[in-house]
């Protein structure tokens, strides 16, 4: 694999940990209707990050992270409570595509 690749490998991995794994219960369940939950969210999620050493990385991914989580949790929440689970993951993989895309733009610009 070409130098680039590995990088992107690395940054959707931090992605995967830091998104999911160290996303607690109390976050996954309250980041849809209590903000500062949220911003906990994606202060932790953001400063997984600071392995890239790159703080402008930790700010953009912070700030982009809150704008969709904001959106797509509230969906979710909406989705999960009239059983539309199709519907549901439907909006966590469009949430997905969304993060993959700001990391991807941020090494569009930086590299």
């Amino acid at each position: 694999m070409t130098s680039l690749l590995i990088l992107i490998a690395k940054m959707f991995f931090v992605h995967w940990v830091a998104d999911f794994a160290l996303q607690s219960d109390k976050m996954a369940r309250e980041k849809s209707s209590n903000n500062w939950v949220l911003a906990f969210h994606c202060m932790v999620y953001s400063m997984c990050f600071i392995v890239f050493g790159q703080p402008m990385l930790v700010l953009w991914l912070m700030s982009s992270h809150f704008v969709i989580d904001y959106f797509t949790s509230r969906m979710t929440k909406k989705l999960w409570a009239e059983k539309r689970v199709h519907a549901f993951f439907v909006v966590i993989g469009f949430d997905q595509f969304l993060h993959a895309l700001c990391i991807l733009f941020w090494l569009q610009v930086t590299l």
